[in-house]
């Protein structure tokens, strides 16, 4: 009986050590692999330093319990600064609202000065370029501020920061503004001081196009005055050379003395026709009057 709970208890603490085996190897094998997701850098560390680092995805193998796996992004990351207050060139306050893509180009690196942390890398990033996004708007005025919205302010910032990022093994892709705006203080009295301005480039504009306006009417009425003349002085002429026609063709018709009496007595019963207008037809004449002749 003892000789049979012997073998029992033997086959027992052999299947027990078989599982305890079996156990530790797993773990032995789980540490001894590691596995790379896509977009992902794999780090393996030994006693605190970067021995290896893997960019591709795919199942890799360390040391067990020796080395330790870790991994970081391997994408385009965005960090947005905090809005902050700058003043310009023209003493002038603005607030700037700007966001920076970055990404990891040195993974080593990067774990060596920053301790492998995003948030270091943040705080390295948030340092830097609000320095440098103060030096450049600093030395522009706020006109050319606005003005260079259109990608001259981001490139000067760019140049101002340089290469400083790839000390950290961080690859600085874009600086870009998101809102540059003046406080709301000072809001009022800008408005109120660009209407005032654009009011009074609308006055000179007005004051400029009645000047013009008035030279135009003037010249328009020199040309006019121009015109009448030389179409009155035209129609004199023409009217003095149809009196010259008149004149000649009645020469014309009354050359014999018969009728040039006759035109004469024609003439003299037009004026007596004249004469005699109104209510009163009593007409005294002179003896010596062609329209009295014309009774003889």
């Amino acid at each position: 009986m003892n000789e049979e709970m012997k073998k029992r208890g033997w086959k027992i603490g052999r299947r027990v050590f078989l599982v305890l085996v079996v156990i530790i190897a797993l773990v032995v094998i789980s540490n001894a692999y590691f596995v790379v997701h896509p977009n992902e850098y794999g780090v393996v560390s030994q006693f605190g330093a970067v021995v290896d680092v893997k960019s591709e995805p795919g199942l890799y193998l360390k040391v067990p319990f020796v080395q330790q796996a870790s991994t970081l992004p391997q994408t385009v990351l965005l960090y947005d600064l905090p809005v902050s207050d700058m003043i310009s060139a023209d003493k002038t306050t603005l607030i700037a609202d700007c966001f920076a893509i970055w990404e990891i180009s040195d993974p080593r690196l990067f774990i060596e000065t920053l301790s492998g942390s995003i948030a270091n890398a943040e705080g390295r990033i948030n340092a830097n370029v609000y320095n440098a996004l103060k030096t450049v708007m600093s030395s522009m005025t706020q006109a050319e501020i606005i003005s260079g919205r259109d990608g001259r302010l981001v490139a000067a910032i760019m140049d101002n920061i340089g290469n400083s990022f790839d000390r950290y093994g961080i690859h600085l892709i874009a600086v870009e503004t998101k809102k540059i705006d003046l406080p709301d203080d000072n809001k009022t009295a800008v408005f109120n001081r660009m209407i005032s301005e654009r009011n009074n480039i609308a006055a000179a504009y007005l004051a400029e196009g009645e000047s013009e306006a008035k030279e135009i009417r003037n010249e328009a009425d020199k040309k006019a005055q121009i015109m009448l003349a030389e179409a009155e002085a035209q129609a004199a002429t023409i009217r003095a050379e149809g009196d010259a026609e008149y004149m000649r063709i009645l020469s014309e018709v009354y050359d014999s003395p018969e009728e040039a009496e006759f035109y004469t007595y024609m003439i003299a019963l037009d004026a007596l026709r004249e004469s005699m207008t109104g209510e009163e037809k009593t007409l005294i004449l002179d003896g010596d009057s062609p329209i009295a002749q014309i009774f003889y």
